[in-house]
């Protein structure tokens, strides 16, 4: 299991502690913290004087409010700051009152007022119904009141004596309801969007997240498993070539002591200089530590036969496209007119719905390319027509149907397609990416595309192969290079240089399928 590591499992225990604390959390307001909350504050305790007093527009009242020595005004705010709604299904009846009560510790209430918003209609009917807002000697009485969560109205209250705050109680007849005094650092202070649970969650989780990526950023970054010292050879396809540059700037990050020089000039020719290398060193393919070369060939697609020392590895699955320049405004050929085009059967593009009256121009790979291998089974069934052109642009031989060139790398034939209007030319996809001057072409209708592989049956495709010479010696840098690439960080590499690596689930899949 290469996946226990020190820091993998501090990583696992840091998720598991967020998720279970915050279910931890939601379980115990769901199943615990099960009763209501109906909290209440004192907002204003002050002696009246013998003057006018302006208290505004104030309803459903019991008794006159107005100046008188001696007398205090209480303004009383109520409020549902729980997790769920009160009704007045969730009063239980009672022989001395019903409803809620606010008493003053024998201070005689002289009259009383509630001040309702106007977004809480119900709270307002539910005060008027009879017998409604009431005093009685030291207390003020209400019917049942519906309070949804964060509703709330006020009470102000002329007593008839001074009162202290801890003298002023609430009391209710509501079943599973907790009575507690609230508090506000203002008045009228909004109920807060988020409830305490949910910050601690937030304040959990956050914790965790911060806690992962210090792992992840700030740790000392340990070499990959199987790191080794020594030179290696990678070569082979120039498709592939983007993320052989990036795999070996990765590898010789992570591992001190490696030096890897990455030079691609086609499949073939990587394969033919490997089984080269590879007799001239005398070890027959045995892979044992008598001289096997160390060279990786990659290559697109199987190697060719007559090489039966070569062992295969499976990397990954590479996408390759059509390109056309953009002065033909074609987005889409079928397979039929792509083999029709290269056979000469079709030279001019006005022979194709939508073409411009411009003659074919077949840009093309060497035989060493994999890419043109690629494309020549998978896409034309056959081979290529033979080369008739140096220049890509004039036919020399004037008896072939077609003009076509042959180029050695995939960024010669990005260049020349770009170039000259009509050409038509063949390249690994990520490749495309920032051209100018040509466009991708769908091959019937669909297009290339590494998230839609194993959904989509679009035909220019391959595997990618890396071959060694033999088995190679366990501690040598081919073979762990090798496990970089199919099990390690090279993964990575490999998909952002857009192939589906064959370790995943989609890749082994596909893979499997050849």
């Amino acid at each position: 299991m290469d996946w226990v590591t020190a820091e993998n499992v501090i990583a696992v225990v840091t998720a598991l502690l967020g998720v279970l604390v915050s279910a931890g959390v939601v379980a115990y307001e769901r199943f615990l913290q099960r009763g209501r909350r109906l909290g209440y504050r004192v907002q204003l305790n002050t002696p009246l004087r013998e003057a006018d007093e302006n208290v505004g527009d104030l309803t459903l009242r019991d008794g006159d409010i107005g100046a008188a020595n001696g007398s205090t005004l209480v303004l009383i705010r109520i409020e549902n700051d729980g997790a769920r709604d009160i009704g007045q299904a969730d009063y239980e009846q009672s022989d001395v009152f019903e409803g809620l009560k606010v008493s003053f510790d024998g201070k005689t209430v002289q009259a009383v007022v509630a001040t309702v918003p106007r977004v809480f209609p119900r709270v307002r009917r539910h005060l008027a119904v009879a017998p409604g807002l009431r005093k009685e000697n030291d207390a003020v009485l209400m019917p049942k009141v519906s309070l949804a969560r964060g509703s709330y109205f006020k009470l102000l209250v002329q007593l008839s004596d001074r009162v202290a705050e801890d003298e002023i109680e609430l009391a209710r007849t509501l079943k599973e309801t907790e009575i507690h005094r609230n508090h506000s650092r203002s008045v009228d202070d909004k109920t807060p969007t988020f409830s305490p649970a949910a910050r601690n969650i937030a304040l959990v989780l956050a914790a965790c997240v911060v806690t992962l990526a210090t792992i992840i950023v700030a740790r000392d970054n340990p070499p990959p498993i199987g790191c080794a010292k020594g030179t290696l050879k990678v070569t082979g396809s120039t498709a592939f070539a983007p993320a052989m540059r990036q795999l070996k700037t990765k590898y010789e990050e992570d591992c001190e002591g490696a030096t890897i020089t990455v030079e691609p000039h086609g499949s073939t020719a990587g394969i033919r200089e490997l089984a080269t290398a590879g007799e001239a060193s005398g070890s027959g393919g045995s892979g044992g530590t008598g001289g096997s070369p160390a060279i990786v060939a990659f290559s697109d697609g199987r190697k060719p036969g007559g090489f039966p020392q070569l062992r295969e590895n499976m990397v990954a699955v590479s996408l390759f496209t059509l390109v056309l320049n953009d002065r033909t405004p074609v987005e889409n050929l079928s397979v039929d007119q792509i083999r029709r085009l290269y056979s000469g059967e079709i030279d001019n593009w006005n022979q194709l719905p939508g073409g411009p009256n411009l003659p074919v121009l077949l840009i093309s790979r060497d035989a060493n390319s994999g890419t043109r291998e690629v494309f020549q089974r998978r896409v034309l069934g056959r081979n290529e027509p033979a080369n008739s052109s140096r220049d890509c642009e004039n036919r020399d031989d004037r008896t072939a149907p077609v003009t076509r060139c042959e180029l050695d790398s995939t960024a010669q034939v990005l260049a020349m397609v770009a170039r000259l209007p009509g050409a038509i030319g063949y390249t690994e996809l990520r490749a495309v990416s920032g051209q100018k001057g040509l466009h991708k072409v769908a091959i019937d209708g669909r297009v290339p595309n590494v998230d839609e592989l194993g959904a989509s049956t679009y035909p220019y495709r391959e595997i990618e192969y890396a071959y060694t010479w033999g088995e190679p010696p366990a501690d040598s840098l081919t073979s762990s290079f090798l496990t970089y690439i199919r099990q390690g960080r090279g993964q990575d590499v490999v998909r952002g240089q857009g192939h589906l690596p064959c370790a995943t689930p989609k890749g082994l899949r596909i893979c499997g399928e050849g």
